[in-house]
């Protein structure tokens, strides 16, 4: 069992120990902030015109606060904002999805706990362009995606 390390991941960085860990997914930059089996917690940039479709985690709980801009969220069958200082609470189970559709970078710090599958689901999209694919590694990894056209306004 992994346990969380003391000390301080700097912004914009994914400075973990002696590595620094960064990912590339579908035109986000990801960047390692914790990890351990608990929980994974990760910073994004999140430039104008991004989104992650809606899905589902089925074995974790998933949050979001908001360190800048603002984000259009499904979550639970409905649609809501988030900005800046909001913390957004995406619980088991429940669709969510969160779509930058403003014209200005949005940066968050996301974790999900327990850790699951993530980092490992993170390592193999690492610029990774083909979307079909994604969502075929995403469920061998416990993050479940909706079928396209299944949710109004995404």
């Amino acid at each position: 069992m992994s346990t969380l390390p003391a000390g301080i991941t700097p912004a914009g960085s994914g400075k973990v120990g002696s590595q620094d860990v960064k990912w590339n997914i579908l035109g986000h930059v990801y960047w390692l902030k914790a990890e351990s089996d608990d929980c994974f917690a990760f910073e994004t940039l999140d430039p104008p015109g991004t989104f992650v479709p809606p899905h589902v985690h089925p074995a974790q709980d998933e949050f979001i606060y908001m360190l800048e801009g603002t984000f259009d969220l499904y979550l639970a069958g409905s649609w809501t904002k988030a900005g800046a200082g909001d913390l957004v609470r995406m619980t088991r189970g429940i669709p969510h999805g969160y779509y930058n559709r403003s014209e200005k970078p949005a940066r968050a710090l996301f974790w999900v706990t327990p850790a699951g599958r993530l980092r490992a689901l993170f390592d193999q999209l690492h610029d990774l362009g083909d979307v079909e694919e994604v969502v075929r590694r995403s469920a061998a990894h416990e993050v479940d995606f909706l079928p396209p056209g299944s949710v109004p306004g995404a």
